[in-house]
């Protein structure tokens, strides 16, 4: 008789402990499998510790099943990897609670092992084709292992799936099984397992079996092989995509300690407009709490700028994700005029554009997603070190502009700029649909119904936040087991083809139950969002305008932001304009723009607003 590897054995090893059983146990044991492969296919994270528990079990019993297997079968690799096998189940078993987030890393080893066993059976033994479907086979566990380190989110979906369906397949051939035999008469039950003994004999032994057997495995293989390399080809695919930070970003061994120190300047490969000069700056700033930190910019400045110091405009850019490799200053188009509002006409009046990317963002470090001292100081920070440029003079007079996350971090800038970086002379804040109240904007969003795109964007406010304060609590907010899948979202950008693996993962979850379980904007998550609203006082004229059919954020939000602004007395100028989304209002041809250079233009110049709109019209006027 043929040698049955110990992978198959394994693999099969519920089926052989259950295949001499009664037919009412068939039946009962078919049962309970149906149900289990359901609940895993349909609610996978609902079902996480059956899932562990199923694979540590699998993983135990593969063991097992090998060392009871007849003493000639037992070599010493048999004998290796049984142990290995009985011992990951019993860690997966007895560490349940800490292996449900460990679990695409336990399901990547398991996978591993396989693998490698699978490989060693095609080495020992086996006819022609067995060894190459083993061959096939480890070297596609060894791949999916390699690719469940990859992307760990989707892992545990892909695998819930997996277990499922084989759990149901399994469940009904046994109850069917279970069922013909139980309709059956004893005697004909012996006779029928006689038959099957014999005619498995005659299998043995029949040349035709034993061709076919051999085809099913070559075809097995090929489609082992297709799948792996498929599956490889697609993770290279969505991986080469992603942006990639090179080494201008890395940290000295010795960095500066005081803030705003010029690190290094380099070359930047993305566009650069008729008339520019851009490059990108490294430098030493402090993060929200006040410890030190690197940043990253760039620097957009005329390449024949007029004679004397030139006026800086701080712009802050909005929601580009918040990995690492997210940062604007990695993106092609990052100095266009589709990146920065009327780049062209600043350029022109002879204006020095400097674009901080804030820490976390092409430099190293946690990214500070609406948190608002470490947005605002590595944004100021980012002009104190362009100044130290060599061949560009700056002068101190800045205006600082940003849009959405951009006008948090502007209007949180000009308000610390005074105490924080004494030597800059910010003359004004122009906030373009603004995420002006974080607390607000949350509970807002949280009012409808969850959705791909907002379970990423929740995940980018949650993860920042629970790296940098120590009262949020990721465990908190998110279900058991989704830890993983939570802050592999925020590794991704949304320009990068990655980010659909992010897409079908929050579609897989959205399927069995919310990802999110309690209330975001209630515990030390809310107060800590209360806390990153720019309170004042500014001080300095400022310029707030949004688009009237923004589906971000609401006009009402911005209302009541202008509103609280006139209330403590700032000088304010804001606009809503009919028509203009949420990106609209800054977009070239925006009619805004012109508003906004008028506007800058005054600052710069010293001249009072024309006026203030707290006092010149009433709210929505």
């Amino acid at each position: 008789m043929e040698r049955v590897s110990a992978w198959r054995r394994g693999l099969n090893a519920l089926p052989r402990l259950v295949a001499d059983a009664p037919p009412i146990v068939l039946i009962g044991v078919g049962g309970v499998a149906l149900l289990l492969g359901a609940l895993i296919v349909t609610r996978p994270l609902t079902s996480l510790v059956l899932l562990t528990v199923y694979v540590g079990l699998s993983a135990l019993i593969f063991g097992l099943v090998q060392f009871a297997a007849p003493h000639q079968e037992r070599g010493w690799a048999a004998r290796i990897f049984a142990g290995l096998w009985v011992v990951l189940g019993l860690a997966m078993l007895l560490g349940l609670g800490r292996t449900l987030e460990l679990i695409p890393v336990a399901l990547a080893v398991l996978l591993l092992v396989g693998g490698a066993q699978a490989l060693v059976d095609a080495i020992v033994d086996g006819t022609v084709s067995q060894r190459v479907l083993w061959a096939a086979s480890g070297t596609a566990q060894i791949v999916f292992g390699v690719l469940s380190l990859t992307w760990p989110d989707v892992t545990v979906l892909v695998v819930a799936v997996v277990f499922g369906v084989r759990t149901l397949a399994f469940g009904v051939s046994t109850v069917v099984r279970g069922a013909v035999l139980f309709s059956r008469a004893p005697h004909e039950r012996d006779a029928d397992l006689f038959a099957r003994s014999a005619l498995s004999i005659e299998e043995v032994y029949d040349r035709r079996a034993r061709v076919w057997a051999a085809a099913g495995r070559y075809a097995l293989a090929a489609v082992l092989v297709t799948v792996s390399v498929g599956g490889w080809w697609l993770s290279d695919w969505l991986r080469d995509g992603a942006p990639v930070v090179d080494a201008f970003y890395d940290p000295p061994a010795v960095v500066p300690y005081d803030h705003g120190q010029l690190i290094r300047e380099g070359g930047f490969s993305g566009q650069q407009p008729e008339g520019t000069e851009v490059r990108r700056i490294l430098y030493t700033t402090r993060d929200a709490l006040g410890q030190p930190a690197v940043g990253s910019a760039l620097v957009i400045s005329p390449s024949d700028p007029p004679r004397g110091p030139r006026p800086v405009i701080l712009w802050n850019h909005g929601t580009t994700g918040v990995a690492q490799g997210c940062a604007p200053s990695l993106r092609d188009a990052s100095a266009t005029k589709w990146a920065v509002p009327s780049l062209d006409e600043v350029i022109d009046n002879g204006w020095v554009v400097v674009a901080p990317d804030y820490s976390g963002q092409g430099a190293p470090g946690v990214f500070p997603y609406l948190i608002g001292l470490g947005e605002a100081r590595s944004s100021l920070d980012a002009v104190v070190a362009a100044r130290a440029l060599e061949d560009l003079m700056l002068s101190t007079r800045t205006v600082v502009w940003g849009h959405s996350q951009g006008g948090h971090a502007a209007l949180w800038a000009s308000q610390i700029a005074d105490g924080y970086t004494p030597g800059l002379d910010v003359l004004g804040t122009a906030a373009l649909s603004p995420a002006a109240d974080p607390h607000a904007l949350a509970t807002e969003l949280l009012r409808d119904s969850a959705t791909v795109e907002l379970s990423i964007l929740i995940s980018w406010v949650l993860v920042p936040y629970a790296d940098t304060y120590d009262d949020v609590d990721l465990a908190r907010y998110v279900a058991p087991g989704g830890e993983a899948i939570v802050r592999e979202m925020t590794q991704r950008c949304p320009s990068e083809p990655g980010v659909v693996v992010s897409v079908a993962t929050a579609l897989g979850v959205s399927e069995d139950r919310p990802l999110y379980v309690e209330n975001l904007a209630a515990g030390p998550l809310g107060q800590r969002l209360r806390e990153n609203a720019p309170q004042g006082p500014w001080g300095t004229p400022m310029l707030i305008a949004w688009g009237a059919d923004d589906e971000v954020i609401s006009p009402e939000l911005q209302e009541w932001f202008v509103a609280d602004l006139c209330e403590q007395g700032e000088d304010v100028r804001y606009l809503e304009y009919v028509g203009y989304d949420h990106l609209g209002i800054m977009l070239p041809r925006s009619a805004f723009l012109p508003v906004l250079m008028r506007w800058t233009e005054d600052r710069f110049d010293l001249r009072q607003p024309a006026r203030n709109d707290c006092e010149a019209k009433p709210l929505g006027g």
